[in-house]
Order: structure tokens, then C-alpha cells, then sequence
């Protein structure tokens, strides 16, 4: 996309292949059509000619191998060198190129005077998301309550190609309800197809096993909510879609250029609450809780290791260029033995300080733990609007209680009014409504 723009705003002729174009399993026919793509460029100078997927053809040459693919693959990485690099000075062409793998590309190709430049192409921010929905949102007829600031805030990490995904899965909800405008609840629907995929409407499960997914749930979304440095609560919900029973989902008030520690601990509590909550209640523990102790012990080890945010071991980093930690090449650590299991009990400490918290918080709220996992029983899903006025009618009744003891104490014969407005069954009607 970004190729089409920049040969639309130049106003030249625009030549588009793709790096598979020119593999073949014949030794020199790739070499051939690259010639042939210059020579035909050079006729129509200035232009613009952009290759995709050029890791197809520009891996680094590896030394030594001489037979079949790799010999091609050289000799036509060796033909796109000398077009882009030789002696003729007089030739206007721009050479662009795409990749999602620029670090396995040869590096005769990324010098100067070939590849100048090496621009990242990263997901965009909310100002940018809320751009792209409007280009999309000109195709479909949209209800005027739909605001694209609210839309871009609730898409942090969103893709451009995602965005359009996520207006045409909406115009697809909308069509299906017979509505001739697309409606907020729509995007929502179509979000929730995109990140955890289709509603599993035909999955039964038994009346056990829902209670202890919504209590699962509800132990991430209390904690979301009582941690300073969490990001708010957007949805709790124990529908099942796609791979999942069920999931609690934050949104951050805005994107993070950077995140700060106590953030990450932060992330990691929110993670063990649905563990917690079920070691709190049943006794016992389930698989349910998988992704959250991957996703955990991901971070932690990014903490410890990427980072340097632990005390005993320091500001350095144990990170190696392969994206993996402490195991190197060969099965060799590229650091002693000591510091590999002083490393292991750092990231294990960090991990059980966070689920013995999880389990601190949930204990101090285990009140507000059962009623909410039983308004999840019946409604199935709740906002962040609707966990507010759960929160606080549960810190009501907790005030009423305590009032009521402290009469009782002091043998009250006639008792101060301790009402606390709507009841929980009330709010569970308002909400189901």
C-alpha cells in the first residue's frame, strides 16, 4: 500500500513483482528475468519498481553451498546487485522493496547505494487507526451514534488490514440483524470475532464447569480493577469463541510508547487472578488458567531478562539476537551456570510474589468475588459500565454490614437507616435488561 502511494503521488510508470517471480528450478532463469525487468524499466525512465517478498530472493548467500535452489537463488540475488549497483550513473529508477524478515537478508543488499533506506512499518497509533477507519467507514452507511475516536481507542494494536476486516465483519452483523446502518454493538461483535474468534454457540457445558470459568473470569476482572497501574476494565465474558472459554479484556487509555515496571507486575497479577480465584473457591486447580501462565511467564522472563528489572542480577540484559533467552547455540549457555539459575529463582520469585497478591486481593474481596461470579452465571457478559455499578452496590452493602455489627455491638433497640439503594438481584435485572 505504501508502494501504490508513493508511485501514485509520483505520477511515473509503476512495475510490481514479487520475489517468487524469479525463483525457478532452472539455474539462470531468475538472473534472466531480473535483466529483463531492468531493460524494460530503463525504457520508461523515471519509475518505480517494487518487489515483494524480496527474502525470496535476497537471503544472505550462505558459504559454501553450491547445488540446486541455492545456486539459483545466488546467481539471481547476484543479477539484482549489478542492476541496482553498476556502472550506469544516468538511470532514474527507484527501487522498493517489502519484507517481514529483514534480518535474514544479505547484506551486499542493505549497504548504500542499493537499499538507502530501511523503513519499519509499525501497527498505528490511535490518531492513525481513527484515520483508517474513516477511509473504510465511507463505503458503508454507519448510525450516527458510531464515533471513530472511541472506535480507534478500543483498537489498540489493530493493523490497517484489520481495521477494514473489522468494518466489513461489522456491515456483516448489521446485515444479518436486517439493520440498514451499522451500530455500535455491531463493532463490538465484530471485534470479539477478530480477537477471539466465532461464537461457539453448539459447545455445552456443565453447570460445574461454568461456575468455575465465571469465577476464573471474575478473578481477573476484580484485580484489573483494584490494581493502580492496570489498564481499565473493557468486558468480562464467559462466552466461549474460538480456543477460549471465556476472557476479561483491558483497554489502555492510550497507546504505550513504553511500559513501566509496575505496570508489568501489574499485567502479571491480572494474569494469576483467574488461578487464584479458583484455588480460592474450589480447591483445586484447572488447565483453564494455560495461556494466562504462558502469557505470565513470558513477561517475567522479559522483565528479568530483556530488561534488567531485577535488583540481584541488575540493569543488563541476557537476551541473545535469536529472540530467546539463556539457551544459545549448540545447546551452550552465554552465561555461567550460576547466573542461569540465579536467573531461574528471579523469574520464579517475581511469578509467585504476583500470584500470592492475586490471591491477598481476592481473599479482601471475596464478597464482591462470588456475586459477580454469579451475575455472570446468569447475564454471560458485562461491560466496564456494568462492573462499576457491581463494584460499588457491593462496597455498599459492605458499609451496610459493618454499620449493622456496630449496632449490634452496642445493642441498639432502634437501628439508623442502612439502606444501600438497589440490591443485587436489582442490578442483576437492570443488567440482564
Amino acid at each position: 500500500m505504501l508502494a501504490k502511494a508513493v508511485a501514485g503521488e509520483a505520477g511515473v510508470p509503476f512495475y510490481s513483482f514479487s520475489g517468487s517471480d524469479f525463483v525457478e528450478m532452472f539455474v539462470g532463469v531468475g538472473a534472466s528475468r531480473v535483466r529483463d525487468l531492468f531493460k524494460e524499466a530503463k525504457k520508461n525512465t523515471p519509475c518505480i519498481v517494487f518487489i515483494d517478498e524480496i527474502d525470496a530472493v535476497g537471503a544472505s548467500r550462505a558459504s559454501g553451498a553450491s547445488a540446486g535452489g541455492q545456486e539459483e537463488r545466488g546467481q539471481t540475488l547476484n543479477a539484482l546487485l549489478v542492476e541496482m549497483d553498476g556502472f550506469a550513473t544516468d538511470d532514474t529508477i527507484v527501487v522498493l522493496a517489502a519484507t517481514n524478515r529483514p534480518d535474514i537478508l544479505d547484506s551486499a543488499l542493505k549497504r548504500p547505494g542499493r537499499f538507502d533506506r530501511q523503513i519499519n512499518i509499525l501497527a498505528p497509533d490511535v490518531k492513525g487507526r481513527k484515520q483508517i477507519l474513516e477511509v473504510h467507514g465511507r463505503k458503508v452507511a454507519l448510525h450516527s451514534e458510531v464515533v471513530f475516536d472511541d472506535l480507534a481507542k478500543a483498537t489498540p494494536g489493530f493493523t490497517g488490514a484489520e481495521l477494514a476486516n473489522l468494518v466489513n465483519e461489522a456491515a456483516l452483523m448489521a446485515a444479518r440483524k436486517g439493520r440498514e446502518q451499522i451500530l455500535n454493538e455491531d463493532f463490538e461483535k465484530a471485534r470479539d470475532r477478530i480477537l477471539m474468534g466465532i461464537e461457539r454457540k453448539g459447545m455445552v457445558m456443565s453447570d460445574k464447569d461454568r461456575k468455575i470459568l465465571a469465577y476464573h473470569e471474575a478473578g481477573h476482572g476484580i484485580l484489573a480493577n483494584k490494581l493502580p497501574h492496570s489498564d481499565p476494565l473493557h468486558k468480562i465474558t464467559i462466552v466461549p469463541r474460538g480456543m477460549a472459554l471465556g476472557q476479561t479484556q483491558q483497554l489502555p487509555i492510550s497507546d504505550h510508547p513504553a511500559y513501566s515496571k509496575e505496570y508489568l507486575r501489574s499485567k502479571i497479577i491480572v494474569l494469576m487472578g483467574g488461578r487464584a480465584a479458583e484455588e480460592l473457591i474450589f480447591k483445586q486447580q484447572t488447565t483453564g488458567a494455560q495461556g494466562d501462565l504462558l502469557t505470565a511467564t513470558h513477561i517475567a522472563t522479559d522483565m528479568i531478562c530483556r530488561w534488567g528489572m531485577s535488583k540481584t542480577l541488575g540493569p543488563q540484559s541476557f537476551s541473545i539476537e535469536s529472540g530467546g533467552f539463556i539457551a544459545g547455540a549448540g545447546g551452550r549457555l552465554p552465561m555461567g551456570h550460576d547466573t542461569a539459575r540465579l536467573i531461574d529463582q528471579e523469574v520464579n520469585e517475581l511469578l509467585s510474589s504476583c500470584y500470592d497478591e492475586a490471591v491477598r486481593i481476592l481473599k479482601k474481596e471475596q464478597c464482591l468475588l462470588e456475586n459477580l461470579a454469579e451475575i455472570l452465571l446468569q447475564v454471560e457478559t458485562l461491560d466496564g459500565e456494568e462492573f462499576d455499578i457491581i463494584v460499588n452496590c457491593s462496597v455498599k452493602k459492605e458499609v451496610a454490614a459493618m454499620k449493622e455489627s456496630e449496632h449490634t455491638c452496642r445493642a441498639c433497640t432502634v437501628k439508623e437507616d442502612c439502606s444501600v439503594g438497589q440490591s443485587m438481584e436489582e442490578v442483576v435485572d437492570e443488567i440482564a435488561s
